[in-house]
Order: structure tokens, then C-alpha cells, then sequence
């Protein structure tokens, strides 16, 4: 990556993944080819040359950060005790950034597939683009239940919308959020103190700084990946099943 500007990546790990059918075990820790999922999602971001590896943790976290002891000793491991939404997690990497210079790079543990050179020509274009916020996202067939991805005349991000809040001309936008952002470090930690809670469960959400960059009139820009696939995450049994096949078809033809 660039040497004149430093890149710390944070990958939330911290969920329990209630559809997956097994309360023992945290969601990462699910394997795909004897491998747990958060394996190729730290296997990615080693191989970008990130000056800092971020790793959230919270349910069943012992088992999440002997792995990345044993893995990728050189990750830091943050704990979230209370599982409060991505913005709440987010804020947990506030300390141990201090200090920290440059961008930072969020991922999904649960989100395995996603190639490096995906991650690479993301954070690029980051750089290039003069954004404060880069989101990645994908086209979809059948869009439904994303967020749309709606952009100004430039290229730039104009919003990003929720399905319930959507009208019927932007359900059609098949451009979606996949929830991987890269962010200038200093503007997101302003913007995350600016975040209120949600609901009855007092949740944070990652989302809602980007009202707060809007409001400043700061850019939001995007890119697009080539492979919708890569940006899928793994919610339910069924859906692992369906990574665990792609990556056989990848590695063995």
C-alpha cells in the first residue's frame, strides 16, 4: 500500500450468527474448507501490507482471539463486551488508534471471499478519489433487502437507502451496499461521536456516519466489484454451504 499514508483495517467479529444453528460457537469461527471463516478474511488483509489488524471481538471471544494468536499474531484483538451494532463496535478501536494516522479499512469476518486485489484497487481508489468515506459495493440481480446505492452526476455518493425507506424508482437501482468501507481515520471517530442509538437494544449503526459526512459536505465516493460473490456474507448454514462450494470449484476446477 501507499507508503505516504498508513492503513489500520478493523474486521467485526464479534456477532453470534443466531441463524447458523450452533450457540457454542462464534459466527467467524464457522469453517470453510477446515478453515475458519475469519481465516480468509484476515488471510486478505496480511496481504494488503496494513500497518494495523484490528480484530473485534465478543461472543464466545476466547475461541476468536486463540486464533488469531496462533494465526496472525501480529492483529490486535478489541474487545466489545456489549454486542451494540457496527458503529458501536467501531467506536471500540478508538483507544487503541490513538495516535493513528491515515485510513482506516472495515471488514466483515463473516464475509470470506473477498480476494486481495479486490481490497487493494478499493483502498487505491479511496486515496485517488479525495473522499472521506469509500464504500464497496455490488451489482445485483435481485437487489432486495440491500441498501441502494444512489450516486450524484460525478460519481459520487448522493445517499445510500435503505430497502423499507426506498421508492419504487430507487428499489430498482441494483447497485447495493456491501457494508466495507474505507474511511480517512480522523473524520470517522468525529462522525461516530456524533451517532445516537437505535431501538430498544440502544444499537449503533456503522450507516449513520455517512448522514453526518453529508451534512458536512464531504465526499462519500464508491467502487464497484467486479464479483458480486465476494461481498456476500454468511448468515444462515445454507449459505456457507454455498461459499464452501464456490471455493471448492476455485481451488480444485
Amino acid at each position: 500500500m501507499s507508503k505516504e499514508r498508513q492503513l489500520a483495517i478493523v474486521i467485526l467479529a464479534a456477532g453470534k450468527g443466531t441463524r447458523m444453528n450452533d450457540p457454542s460457537r462464534a459466527k467467524v469461527m464457522y469453517e470453510l474448507n477446515g478453515k475458519p471463516m475469519i481465516h480468509f478474511v484476515v488471510d486478505a488483509a496480511s496481504s494488503i501490507k496494513a500497518s494495523r489488524i484490528l480484530i473485534i471481538v465478543g461472543y464466545q471471544k476466547e475461541s476468536v482471539m486463540e486464533f488469531i494468536r496462533v494465526s496472525c499474531p501480529e492483529a490486535e484483538a478489541v474487545v466489545q463486551a456489549e454486542q451494540l451494532g457496527t458503529g458501536h463496535a467501531v467506536m471500540q478501536t478508538e483507544a487503541a488508534l490513538e495516535g493513528f494516522r491515515g485510513d482506516v479499512l472495515v471488514l466483515s469476518g463473516d464475509v470470506p471471499l473477498l480476494r486481495p486485489d479486490t481490497l487493494a484497487a478499493f483502498v487505491t481508489h479511496h486515496r485517488e478519489s479525495g473522499a472521506v468515506a469509500t464504500i464497496l459495493t455490488a451489482e445485483m440481480d435481485n437487489p432486495h433487502g440491500y441498501g441502494r446505492i444512489i450516486r450524484n452526476a460525478d460519481g459520487s455518493v448522493l445517499k445510500i437507502v435503505e430497502e423499507k425507506d426506498a421508492t419504487d424508482e430507487e428499489r430498482l437501482v441494483r447497485e447495493i451496499n456491501s457494508g466495507i468501507y474505507v474511511f480517512d481515520k480522523e473524520t470517522l471517530f468525529n462522525a461516530l461521536a456524533h451517532v445516537t442509538p437505535h431501538n430498544a437494544q440502544n444499537e449503533y449503526y456503522l450507516t449513520d456516519v455517512f448522514a453526518y459526512f453529508w451534512k458536512k459536505r464531504l465526499k462519500v465516493a464508491a467502487v464497484k466489484t467486479a464479483e458480486e460473490r465476494e461481498i456476500r456474507g454468511i448468515n444462515t448454514v445454507e449459505q456457507l454451504e454455498e461459499a464452501r462450494a464456490f471455493l471448492e470449484r476455485e481451488f480444485h476446477g
